[in-house]
C-alpha cells in the first residue's frame, strides 16, 4: 500500500494547547450526508458536535444519535482519568485531560489521538464504513508498565442536528434498552433504534441510567444560542486494555446483520483502500501534498441523499442514482449554486466523471420555470427555487463536464431542460428573473428575496438585495448563451445564430452601461431602486473569469488591478472593499451581527477560484505567479476544520477562519486551481 496522507496538528507556541484542541474540530463523512465531528478534544462544543449523527430519511434528517462517549481509565493504583470530559455550566473546569493528549493527526483524512498517562501510550481512531450510519472508535495500547481498565459510556440525545442542545425529543423514560447476544439496543420514539457493539478483549456492560442536564456548548454560547443542554446515557462499557490489545466500540442505525457481515478491522482496511483509490482515480501522486489532502476534503460533499429515498428508487429503477452535493459541513444540506460552482473542482478535476454525470442529471430533473433549486431543506422533499443565478451556473458546471467528458448522452438528456431554461429567461420567469426588452440585460428581484450568492437575510431584513441587473449575472448570462449556441451549431444552426444576437446585444449593453470610468472597475449593480451600486465587490471578476468574458479585453487589467489591492487576501477575496461604509472587518457575534457582515467585507475562499482564472488570462504563462495565490490555504488546511478548507474569514489579519469548518466549493475551487497552476499534475490528469 501506498504511503499514508498525513496532516499533524502543531500546537501552536502562542495558543495554549488546551484552548487549541477546544477550538480545532474533525469532521469524517459518510456518503449519505452524515458525519462524525468534534473538537480535537473531544469535548462537543456545537449542536452540531456528535460522534453519529446520522443522515435519515425524510422528514428526520440529520439526527445527533450519539453526542459523545465518556472515555474514563481506571490503574491499578485508583488513579481515575478521564480522556474526555463534557464541559458542564458554571463549573470552571481545567480540563486536565487536555494535557494528557499527546498528539492529534488525520491518517487518509481519518482522525487519531495519542495519549500519554502514567506510562500509558494509547492511541483512538475514529472512522464510518461508506454509506452506512455507523461509527467504529477503536482503542489500542502501544505501550503500558500494566494493564488498565477502560470505561466507555455512551451519551445520547436524538434530535434533529439543528434543534437547540436543550431539546430532548425522547424523554428518557420513553428509551427502550435491550440486551442481545452481541449487541445493545436502544430504541426512541419516533426515531430507529440505536444498536450498540464493542468488539475485541473481554468486556462488561452495566446498566446504570442517567442522566445530565448541565452540559455546556461554548460555541452556541458564543454565537448567541442556547448552550446548556442534557444527554443519557444506558449505562457503561468496561474492559480490561494491554499492550497490543485493540477493542472497538461501535454504534449504529444499521441493522445487526448488517454490522456482523465485516469485523472494524476490514471495515477499516476497505475505507482506507477506498481512499487511495480516489487518489488514483484523481492520478493525485501521494506524496502531493495539499491536492491530495483536497482530494480526501472533497469526497466529504459528494453524497447519495439518504433523505430522498423515493427519488432515489426511482433512479435505481431506471439505472441511475440519484447524486448531490453537501454544500458545507455542518450545516448547509445541497445548494443548486453551490452544487454547480463546486462541480469540476470535487468530480471533474478528482477524475469522478460518473458521479458528475450523476448529479447534474439529478438537477436536471427538478428544473422548474426554467430555473433549478436554490436548496433541498433538511426535512423536506420539494426544492426552494429562490435563486437568479444557480441556473445559469448549470450552463458553466455541464460545459467543463463536456470538455473533459464529451459525454453526449448526459447532453442529449439535459439540453432540452437547458433551452427551456433561456425560454423562461428571454419571457420572465419568477421573482422578476428576466431579459430586459430595452437593452437585453438580465434584470431580477422581488422585496424580500436574496436571489444573488451574497444571499444573507436575517428575519425580513435583506443585508445585500442586490435588486437590479447584477454584474455577475449578466457574464453568467452572456456565458450560458455562448455556451449553448455551440452546442446548437450542428443540429440546428438558426436558433444557435438567434442565441448569439442575444448574447452579442447582452455584451454592447453590458460594456456601455457596466462602466465605472472613475473608479476603473465595474459597478456591482445597475438599474436598482437606488440607480447604480458602485461598491467595488469581487463578483466583476466573472466578467472576465468565465469561458466566455463579457467585457472587453482591453479593460481587464485594470479591473483585476483595483480587485487585487482592495478585495485580495491570502484565503480568497473580501466581499467589500474597507474604504466602504457598510464594511465590516469580522465576522462574529450574535446572528445578526454575523450576517450583517456575512457578504459586507468577508472573505469568501471560493472567489479565489474566479480570480486566478481571471489572472491567468492577463499572464497566461505565470502558473508558478498564479499558484502563489493559494499559498495561504496550506496553513489553513491545519487549523479550524482540519484537513478541509472553511467557508470564510475575517475580512482582515490574521483572517480568523468563520462559518462552516468545511465547505464545497472551497475545496473545490482550491484544488481546482491548484492543478490548473501545478503543470505536473495537470498533465498527469489530462
Amino acid at each position: 500500500m501506498s504511503q499514508m496522507i498525513v496532516r499533524r496538528v502543531n500546537w501552536r507556541d502562542e495558543s495554549p494547547e488546551d484552548e487549541l484542541a477546544l477550538s480545532e474540530e474533525w469532521l469524517v463523512a459518510n456518503g449519505l450526508g452524515g458525519y462524525s465531528s468534534g473538537t480535537l478534544s473531544g469535548i462537543a462544543t456545537r449542536r452540531y458536535h456528535g460522534l453519529l449523527v446520522a443522515a435519515l430519511p425524510t422528514p428526520l434528517g440529520r439526527t445527533v444519535m450519539l453526542n459523545h462517549v465518556l472515555e474514563t481509565l481506571i490503574f491499578s493504583n485508583g488513579n481515575k482519568i478521564n480522556l474526555t470530559e463534557q464541559e458542564i455550566h458554571n463549573t470552571r473546569m481545567e480540563f486536565a485531560a487536555l494535557r494528557r493528549l499527546k498528539s492529534f493527526h488525520l491518517e487518509m483524512g481519518l482522525p487519531v489521538w495519542r495519549y500519554e498517562i502514567e506510562g500509558l501510550l494509547l492511541e483512538k481512531r475514529l472512522y464510518l464504513p461508506y454509506q452506512q450510519n455507523t461509527v467504529h472508535i477503536c482503542y489500542k495500547v502501544l505501550e503500558c508498565t500494566e494493564p488498565v481498565r477502560l470505561e466507555l459510556r455512551p451519551a445520547v440525545n436524538f434530535r434533529p442536528q439543528e434543534a437547540a442542545v436543550e431539546s430532548m425529543f425522547v424523554d428518557p423514560s420513553e428509551y427502550v434498552f435491550s440486551v442481545h447476544d452481541d449487541y445493545f439496543r436502544l430504541e426512541g420514539e419516533k426515531f430507529p433504534p440505536l444498536h450498540l457493539k464493542m468488539q475485541g478483549g473481554n468486556f462488561t456492560f452495566t446498566i446504570d441510567r442517567r442522566r445530565r442536564n448541565d452540559i455546556f456548548f461554548r460555541l452556541e454560547a458564543a454565537r448567541g444560542y442556547t448552550s446548556v443542554g442534557e444527554f443519557w446515557s444506558p449505562g457503561y462499557f468496561a474492559v480490561t486494555l494491554e499492550k497490543g490489545v485493540e477493542v472497538t466500540f461501535t454504534c449504529s442505525t444499521e441493522s445487526p446483520e448488517t454490522l456482523r457481515l465485516l469485523s472494524p478491522e476490514e471495515v477499516f482496511d476497505l475505507e482506507v483502500k477506498r481512499r487511495f483509490h480516489l487518489l488514483d482515480m484523481a492520478s493525485i501522486p501521494a506524496d502531493a501534498g495539499l491536492p491530495a489532502e483536497l482530494v480526501l476534503a472533497a469526497d466529504q460533499f459528494i453524497v447519495t441523499p439518504a433523505g430522498r429515498a423515493e427519488e432515489a428508487a426511482r433512479a435505481r429503477a431506471s439505472g441511475e442514482e440519484v447524486k448531490t452535493v453537501i454544500a458545507g459541513y455542518h450545516w448547509f444540506t445541497d445548494w443548486g449554486r453551490d452544487t454547480m460552482i463546486s462541480l469540476e473542482g470535487l468530480t471533474i478535476t478528482t477524475g469522478r466523471h460518473h458521479e458528475a454525470s450523476f448529479i447534474l442529471r439529478t438537477f436536471a430533473k427538478y428544473v422548474r420555470d426554467g430555473l433549478i433549486p436554490n436548496m433541498f431543506p433538511e426535512h423536506g422533499k420539494t426544492g426552494l427555487y429562490h435563486t437568479a443565478d444557480a441556473s445559469l451556473w448549470f450552463f458553466h458546471a455541464l460545459s467543463r463536464y463536456m470538455r473533459i467528458t464529451n459525454d453526449r448522452e448526459t447532453l442529449r438528456v439535459i439540453l432540452p431542460k437547458l433551452l427551456s431554461i433561456v425560454e423562461h429567461h428571454l419571457r420572465g420567469t419568477l421573482f422578476n428573473i428576466g431579459i430586459d426588452p430595452e437593452d437585453g440585460l438580465l434584470r431580477q428581484g422581488e422585496e424580500g428575496y436574496q436571489l444573488t450568492w451574497m444571499d444573507a437575510k436575517v428575519k425580513d431584513w435583506v443585508v445585500t438585495p442586490r435588486r437590479g441587473k447584477a454584474v455577475e449575472l449578466n457574464a453568467l448570462w452572456y456565458n450560458a448563451l455562448n455556451i449553448l449556441a455551440g452546442w446548437l451549431n450542428d443540429e440546428d444552426p438558426a436558433q444557435a445564430a438567434n442565441l448569439r444576437e442575444h448574447a452579442l446585444r447582452a455584451r454592447q449593453s453590458f460594456n456601455r452601461r457596466f462602466w465605472f470610468d472613475e473608479g476603473g472597475y465595474l459597478y456591482d449593480v445597475i438599474d436598482g431602486p437606488n440607480g447604480s451600486d458602485k461598491a467595488c465587490r469581487p463578483n466583476q471578476v466573472f466578467a472576465i473569469s468565465l469561458d466566455f468574458p463579457i467585457l472587453d479585453e482591453e479593460r481587464w487589467a485594470s479591473v483585476m488591478n483595483v480587485v487585487e489591492h482592495r478585495l485580495l487576501t491570502p484565503v480568497g477575496l473580501r466581499s467589500l472593499s474597507q474604504e466602504h461604509p457598510d464594511y465590516k472587518a469580522s465576522y462574529r457575534g450574535d446572528l445578526w451581527t454575523r450576517d450583517a457582515a456575512y457578504h459586507q467585507g468577508t472573505v469568501w475562499g471560493w472567489l479565489i477560484g474566479p480570480f486566478i482564472d481571471a489572472w491567468l488570462k492577463l499572464h497566461p504563462n505565470d502558473c508558478d505567479g498564479a499558484r502563489q495565490f493559494l499559498a495561504g490555504f496550506e496553513q489553513h488546511l491545519g487549523e479550524a476544520g482540519v484537513g478541509s478548507i472553511s467557508e470564510i474569514f475575517d475580512a482582515e489579519a490574521p483572517f480568523t477562519p468563520r462559518g462552516c469548518i468545511a465547505q464545497a466549493w472551497s475545496v473545490a475551487e482550491v484544488l481546482r486551481c491548484w492543478v490548473k497552476c501545478s503543470p505536473t499534475i495537470r498533465r498527469t490528469i489530462t
